[in-house]
């Protein structure tokens, strides 16, 4: 029986319910069949980025970041925008990532879900940083689409079709790239 694709969502954000968590719980939801979601939930934990601690040992929560990613086949961040750049938080996680290979190659694709006019400075952040990665962008996999919070139900997930077709297109196109097919 084969290993089903893992893509591991990561959000920027620690806000209890964000626009960020509501389009990643709502990627779970229209994920193509035989996809599975994996949402990284460990932001909070991680110590603040020390070069001298990017050694064996690694500090436990970054290990289980650094495992958590490698055992990904894609990524899907989706982050704030704070100052005109990426939350310190999440530039952090990043950092961890810089020193270690698990995001070398690896299909990686963000949603913007800021109101229109916003968050270019998070996507330009995000570009230059996975850059130093390695990570494998794929463009067209990343899109803009903004919350409306008249359309999230109960479960802090989009009611809006549109929303979730263009999700579940993301997520196809990153299962796609993982798996050696390029129709991007």
């Amino acid at each position: 029986m084969p290993i089903p694709p893992v893509i591991l969502l990561l959000s920027g954000s620690l806000r209890s319910g964000s626009s960020n968590e509501t389009v990643l719980r709502t990627a779970r939801t229209v994920a193509p069949t035989g996809v599975r979601t994996v949402l990284y939930d460990g932001l909070a934990a991680l110590p603040h980025f020390n070069p001298d601690d990017d050694t064996d040992p690694l500090p436990e929560p970054v290990a289980a970041l650094r495992t958590a990613i490698d055992e990904a086949d894609a990524l899907l961040v989706c982050t704030p925008e704070y100052a005109g750049t990426l939350p310190g938080t999440f530039k952090n996680l990043l950092d961890w990532t810089v020193g270690g290979t698990e995001i070398c190659d690896k299909p990686t694709a963000w949603v913007n879900a800021a109101a229109p006019g916003r968050g270019q400075g998070a996507e330009a952040t995000l570009r230059t940083v996975l850059g130093y990665t390695g990570a494998d962008i794929v463009e067209p996999a990343c899109v803009r689409i903004a919350v409306d919070r008249n359309a999230v139900d109960a479960d802090g997930v989009l009611t809006d079709p549109e929303a979730r077709e263009r999700l579940g297109h993301v997520l196809g196109l990153l299962t796609e790239r993982a798996a050696g097919i390029d129709r991007g």
